[in-house]
């Protein structure tokens, strides 16, 4: 299989793998083993039935929880069947109530215990919808066998439109982002929260991630992200941050005014961070 390459690490590797995203993606979903798999979701969807048909074919079902990012459920068949049988219109389905858009969208899609049922599999539109979403992600992960970093930021980048809605609250959609590892892990770093952050209680987590976001982006909401700007910029700083944590490089913005006020006047790494940062 074609194995996506990033070249350089850290924001200046990021700029280059947008410019060389696009072919990259091409040659990547060209694969043997991605065709296969997309053929034969595509042969056999039709003839599912029920959500226990769909856990009970392993092959079906990778493909199904890869195109939501749910590739590492794919042992839990029993939690699966129930998130797909109990649907999402009922506020005591396992999706809502895990609050999780993965989940939500994944017992949307199927919609095996909404009403009227699933969706006509064997409809065209049904089934490359899957499978472009089961490439996207799968090409994310590729990206991440390289560098997890540059898989973290297409994660973001794709998935912060979820946060956005104007019908969730503000307090809802910070919920939901600090629930999924991969955002909160970017947004974590970005904002440059203290380590002991995830310790606190989830409500007074909440509150320090929007107030650091609004200190920084002069907002509180995530509905920010609408403007691609600013979701660059969230990006932009994770990638600055993680140089920080990791020690800058000539790649690092304000690189040679850093050496020299480290060798002139000791400067300790909270400064550090803040020169560097400055530069975005």
């Amino acid at each position: 299989m074609f194995q996506p390459t990033v070249g350089i690490t850290g924001y200046a590797g990021w700029r280059v793998l947008l410019q060389t995203e696009t072919r990259q993606r091409e040659v990547f979903e060209q694969s043997p083993t991605l065709e296969r798999n997309s053929d034969y979701f595509r042969e056999n969807i039709s003839s599912v039935e029920s959500a226990a048909d769909l856990v009970s074919d392993r092959r079906l079902l990778s493909v199904a929880l890869g195109a939501f990012g749910l590739s590492d459920e794919i042992n839990k068949g029993g939690l699966i069947r129930k998130i797909l049988e109990d649907g999402t219109e009922d506020e005591q389905a396992f999706a809502v109530r895990f609050n999780d858009p993965r989940y939500i969208s994944l017992a949307e899609t199927f919609s095996f215990g909404n009403e009227g049922g699933a969706p006509d599999f064997s409809e065209l539109e049904f089934q490359e919808n899957i499978v472009a979403r089961y490439k996207v992600r799968e090409f994310e992960s590729a990206i991440g066998n390289s560098d997890n970093d540059m898989r973290l930021a297409l994660n973001f980048q794709r998935e912060i439109a979820n946060f956005t809605d104007p019908e969730l609250t503000e307090e809802t959609a910070w919920f939901r982002l600090m629930a999924q590892a991969p955002l909160r892990e970017l947004v974590e770093t970005a904002l440059n929260l203290p380590a002991g952050t995830s310790q606190l209680d989830v409500t007074r987590q909440q509150e320090v991630f929007a107030e650091k976001a609004e200190q920084i982006f002069g907002d509180s909401s995530l509905s920010i992200f609408e403007d691609p700007e600013m979701v660059e910029g969230m990006i932009r700083r994770f990638f600055l941050s993680r140089q920080v944590e990791n020690g800058p490089s000539a790649v690092t913005p304000g690189f040679t005014a850093l050496t020299l006020l480290q060798s002139n006047a000791g400067l300790g790494a909270a400064a550090s961070a803040n020169l560097i940062l400055s530069q975005t």
